[in-house]
């Protein structure tokens, strides 16, 4: 699985610092903290019709984790939805967009990983795209990646940081491995994610789902959980072990670029029938609609034509 170029994303601007730019233009310092080692925060949004579901959780988060980083100052949500206003309006977007929103420490008045050398204040980055959910809704194929996912006594996965090389390697593994994505063990072996999704096994009807002890607290995750409850779907949330998957009626993962999405195959094992199955569709249909018709609206116009 590869994603597809956009044709029509050939001219976005995009922003940083109140400044927008070409997408050919440059506009990140060298001496910027995501350049010199990472050190950043983001959050990935998606908007619907004019509205960016779940903002406020994604803001949230972002702030949880900018705070555990010790950034020195952190922007107010005004401050951060403004700039993706004018981002979307400058590249005329209102539906099936997936914003990027960095925040980085900010520049560095000389090299070095010392944060008393930021003395400029943070990056506000956002690049929105034209982007559709990314994975294929026939099934995804999963191979399990060597790499593991750590826990908070390496790097606490709550903070939802910028430095995503241990996802890029699993990520390689699994290409190399013919499948779409990796799915990714903690260090004790039980399930934490995928390199870039949360992962839900189906069984009897009901939803098992890893704890965030290795991944971060995903925000379409927990909508899934509530939606589940919702609809009388039991669910529970603890240790899964690689041959529960296996061996489960379905598998799904979820996320804010993909949404909802079948897994059919993992490590060359067929999940239940080969098929994305009727729990899966059920849950993608629940969330698809409630995300469509529970976002933060933000003043966008619809594109004309």
């Amino acid at each position: 699985m590869l994603q597809k170029y956009d044709e029509r994303n050939a001219d976005l601007r995009y922003w940083v610092n109140g400044e927008l730019l070409h997408r050919d233009r440059p506009g990140l310092s060298p001496f910027d903290s995501v350049v010199q080692g990472g050190d950043a925060v983001w959050e990935g949004l998606r908007l619907y019709r004019g509205a960016i579901f779940g903002l406020h959780e994604h803001l949230a988060r972002l702030r949880r984790s900018a705070t555990a980083l010790n950034f020195a100052h952190v922007p107010g949500d005004d401050e951060i939805v403004a700039a993706v206003v004018a981002t979307l309006r400058a590249n005329d977007m209102y539906d099936g967009v997936h914003v990027r929103l960095t925040l980085t420490r900010g520049v560095k008045v000389t090299s070095g990983m010392d944060p008393r050398l930021n003395t400029t204040g943070p990056t506000l980055i956002v690049l929105a795209e034209h982007k559709s959910p990314v994975y294929d809704t026939s099934g995804l194929r999963l191979a399990t990646a060597s790499v593991r996912r750590p826990g908070p006594d390496v790097l606490d996965p709550k903070i939802h940081h910028a430095n995503l090389l241990n996802s890029i390697l699993a990520k390689i593994e699994a290409t190399a491995a013919g499948a779409d994505d990796a799915l990714m063990l903690d260090r004790r072996g039980f399930v934490a994610e995928t390199n870039a999704t949360h992962l839900f096994a189906v069984g009897n009807g009901g939803l098992v789902t890893p704890t965030t002890a290795a991944c971060p607290e995903g925000i379409t995750r927990q909508t899934v959980l509530d939606l589940a409850a919702r609809a009388g779907i039991g669910s529970e949330v603890r240790d899964v072990s690689l041959t529960e998957m296996y061996n489960a009626d379905e598998v799904f993962c979820t996320g804010t670029m993909g949404e909802i999405a079948g897994v059919t195959v993992i490590d060359g094992r067929t999940i239940g029938g080969g098929e994305v199955g009727a729990v899966t569709r059920r849950i993608a249909g629940m969330y698809q609609e409630h995300a469509a018709a529970n976002g933060v609206r933000l003043g966008l116009e619809p594109v004309a034509g």
